[in-house]
Order: structure tokens, then C-alpha cells, then sequence
């Protein structure tokens, strides 16, 4: 047994993370309509980023302790991952948003073809993040009592 909890260390933020992946990409077709690409969407609702760490973060935990190392980095790289999801990204967003708006303005003295459109909006927003977090903890949670 004790190999196969080696496993589930693994094994149940990886399938968190997917599950709300699929979870994301349910919503947003619903929102949008139909397009396979909406299977590899970064942003929205929920954060499958957040999703995954904060499950990694509950599984090791559990497994592993609170007083290990292996939770002390999940918990360093939780914090990272999370605030690239809300901070850094939407910088990103920034960025696009005035570089489209200067081609905009620049239309005519341009080759256009040359300067696709940007994405406006990369990074999530805190209740998309809160979604994520909270499908991670109650998903690991279950899958935790389920292999318990």
C-alpha cells in the first residue's frame, strides 16, 4: 500500500487539474459555443492552475505531513503559480491591450498582417481563482476519502 500511495501523491492532482480543465472547457462552450480550442483555454472560469497546486498542495499534507519539505514546497510553489495566475498574467493583458490599441492608432502607416491582434485577457480573476481553489480542495478531498 505504501507504493501506491507514492502514486496517488501524483496521480490525484493530475486528475484534479484535468477534471477542472473539462470542467472549464463545459463552461465556456456553453458561453461560447462549440470549438475544440476552448479545450486548451488559458483564463476563465475555473483556474485549472490553481486547481492543480492547491490539490498538490492537500495531498502532500495529507501524505506527507505538514512538516515536510515536500509540503513546504508545495506550499512555495502554490503561492507561485497562483500569483502568476492573477498578477503576472494580467500584466500580460495590460501589455496586449496597449500594443493593440498603439496598432490601432497606427493604422494606415502599418502593415497590419505583420502585427497580429494580441490576447486582452491572459491572466484570471480572483473569483476564478477562489473556483479553482475550491474545486481542487473538495475534489482531493474526495479522491483522498475515496482511496482511503
Amino acid at each position: 500500500m505504501e507504493s501506491f500511495q507514492t502514486y496517488l501523491v501524483f496521480l490525484i492532482p493530475i486528475t484534479v487539474g484535468i477534471i477542472t480543465q473539462i470542467i472549464k472547457f463545459i463552461l465556456y462552450t456553453i458561453k461560447h459555443g462549440w470549438d475544440i480550442e476552448y479545450a486548451f483555454t488559458h483564463g476563465h472560469m475555473p483556474s485549472a492552475h490553481t486547481s492543480l497546486v492547491i490539490s498538490l498542495l492537500v495531498t502532500m499534507a495529507h501524505y506527507e505531513g505538514v512538516d515536510s519539505a515536500a509540503f513546504a514546497l508545495s506550499a512555495v510553489l502554490s503561492f507561485i503559480v497562483i500569483d502568476d495566475a492573477a498578477r503576472i498574467r494580467m500584466y500580460l493583458g495590460d501589455q496586449g491591450r496597449y500594443l493593440n490599441m498603439l496598432i490601432d492608432q497606427l493604422k494606415g502607416e502599418i502593415d497590419e498582417s505583420k502585427f497580429p491582434r494580441l490576447k486582452e485577457r491572459v491572466g484570471h480573476r480572483v473569483s476564478e481563482i477562489i473556483g479553482g481553489a475550491f474545486i481542487g480542495f473538495f475534489l482531493t478531498l474526495f479522491f483522498i476519502y475515496l482511496f482511503s
